[in-house]
């Protein structure tokens, strides 16, 4: 009796619906970890809709966990206050998982970041399980930094490549 109700839940999971993006209106939840150097932190975004294949939306990160660097074989501490640990940025991406026509279920979607920070890119991709949960990650790239000058230990922190990894919800 047991192996049938498992074979019967396995076997649902192949009927179950999901899209990754399905255009205007569309919103999406993500929450994961950000990953840099010197630094690990909490990722939150949101990406709403505006057309077939477009959407705009906000991300923000704040470092939980900021090491301290070896710099001239010395242990450099980055004193990292608030500022230097959040980031706050408005998206944009061409969601091109029905171009590229894949699976329903994934989307790859790169594009465009204005922040706090640094203006930047991202090229993410997410997969999902079922209607409402799925799995994401994202490579960040900063482009153009705001500060032209040298950077400070801390100033690097969102100035740089960072990987987000995580959990993704439809709305």
């Amino acid at each position: 009796m047991k192996n049938l109700i498992l074979l019967l839940a396995l076997t649902s999971t192949l009927f179950i619906n999901a899209q990754a993006f399905e255009g205007k209106g569309d919103a999406k939840f993500q929450v994961g970890l950000n990953v840099q150097d010197n630094a690990t932190g909490l990722n939150l975004s949101y990406d709403y809709g505006i057309g077939e294949n477009i959407s705009i939306g906000l991300t923000t990160t704040y470092l939980l966990g900021v090491n301290e660097v070896l710099k001239d074989n010395a242990i450099d501490d980055l004193n990292a206050d608030f500022g230097d640990r959040v980031d706050l940025r408005a998206r944009f991406s061409a969601n091109l998982g029905n171009v590229i026509n894949i699976d329903d279920n994934f989307d790859v979607y790169p594009g465009l970041s204005l922040g706090l920070k640094n203006f930047g890119g991202h090229l993410g991709a997410r997969y999902f399980f079922s209607d409402g949960f799925g799995v994401f990650t994202e490579l960040n790239v900063p482009f153009a930094k705001y500060n032209s000058d040298t950077l400070t230990a801390p100033e690097t922190l969102h100035n740089q490549v960072s990987v987000n990894l995580g959990a993704t919800f439809n709305l």
